[in-house]
């Protein structure tokens, strides 16, 4: 019983961090802030209470746009809601400037085939955002935007919503609810393809990493080369994921798109409750020995030194981390290179295991290379 309060208690803290984000619509925030477009695909249930996506499972796939305000003032790394019973403030909050619910999946491709026209052929992109556990439909969209907009990513940014039941204490029923939505990412990618996407970037979050897996050991079981051939990376960032489960996905896929980065943290609390849970030591977004997984191909960042807080989203919330991480283009090179090329690019300790490789990132390290430069 001890244990068990023990659990729910740290459930309870992780929870209470935070409000929790609801899309408010203000068009003349276009004018403050830096305007993201987001594409969005969800298999959650429209909402008419709410007027939004909400908890419950769609079995078919709905399309919408979102372009969301990032204000110019505000701590990197951040977002920052308009608080309750006050006006908005777009110079501060993340805002919605306009929101576009498509009929159906011809409209959504022909939108999302514009915005990917801006770069010539050969060059279009598309990043591909899976969120994690215990999120609400506006968090995921604005995270993306947040993303986006820190990190300067290039290409179009796409967000699939899966139907999460925005509790922390809904554990098992989001489990279930990641294993739904496969067919609905691999619809998604599907149609980001067909609009023109020549490359296309996926990062999945926590418990969406497990999903992205899923869907990626779908795709090779069916066959699916269209969007297989044009994945350009595959990013997890403090994945949710069972090691030997992750092991047997991986093996199944074959070989792993490149880069395949594996954001890990030794300080991430989510995780440990997440261990907790399940019966387990370890999670593959805090795993230590990367023995484990040494005969794939896969970069493994420990950027346990840069986390606050929960730690549950480093890569996305550390300003000094995401000042690193925005060198993109330089990262790109890195990866396509050999293995020797990145210790200069990310600053740490690096070893080799095999087919994978670790790196264990020094702020120290980081904030003297910024200096030089």
């Amino acid at each position: 019983m001890t244990r068990f309060l023990a659990v729910l208690l740290l459930s309870l803290s992780v929870a209470a961090c935070t409000p929790r984000g609801t899309i408010t619509l203000d068009p003349q925030a276009a004018s403050v802030g830096a305007v993201r477009a987001v594409f969005v695909g969800t298999t959650r249930k429209p909402d008419p209470k709410t007027g939004t996506f909400g908890t419950g499972r769609l079995e078919g796939i709905d399309y919408a746009r979102l372009d969301i305000s990032v204000p110019p003032d505000r701590t990197l790394g951040s977002i920052t809601w308009p608080r309750r019973g006050k006006t908005p403030d777009p110079s501060h909050d993340f805002l919605t400037t306009q929101e576009q619910i498509f009929a159906n999946a011809a409209n959504f491709r022909t939108e999302l085939s514009h915005a990917l026209r801006v770069s010539s052929h050969g060059t279009r992109e598309a990043v591909v955002y899976v969120h994690g556990f215990n999120n609400t439909f506006a968090e995921g969209v604005y995270r993306i935007a947040q993303l986006s907009h820190d990190l300067d990513m290039p290409g179009v940014a796409v967000h699939y919503s899966w139907p999460s039941a925005e509790n922390p204490l809904n554990y098992a029923y989001d489990r279930d609810s990641a294993l739904f939505a496969r067919d609905g990412l691999e619809k998604l990618l599907t149609q980001v393809a067909a609009a023109g996407a020549d490359h296309i970037l996926i990062v999945g979050h926590s418990m969406g990493s497990e999903l992205v897996m899923e869907a990626l050991r779908q795709m090779r079981l069916d066959g699916n080369t269209t969007v297989m051939s044009r994945l350009a990376g595959v990013v997890l960032i403090s994945p949710d994921i069972d090691v030997e489960v992750f092991r047997s996905e991986a093996l199944r896929i074959g070989k792993l798109p490149q880069p395949f980065v594996i954001f890990t943290s030794q300080r991430d609390r989510a995780l440990a409750l997440s261990a907790r849970l399940t019966g387990q030591k370890v999670r593959l977004g805090n795993l230590k020995n990367v023995s484990a997984v040494a005969d794939l191909q896969v970069t493994v960042l420990e950027v346990g030194a840069f986390s606050q807080g929960i730690g549950h989203f480093t890569a996305a919330t550390s300003p000094a981390l995401i000042k690193l991480l925005s060198r993109i283009s330089d990262l790109n090179n890195a990866f396509a290179g050999d293995r020797t090329g990145r210790t200069g690019l990310l600053p740490g300790v690096v070893l080799t295991f095999q087919n994978a490789t670790q790196v264990i990132l020094s702020p120290v390290a980081a904030v003297a290379q910024a200096v030089v430069q």
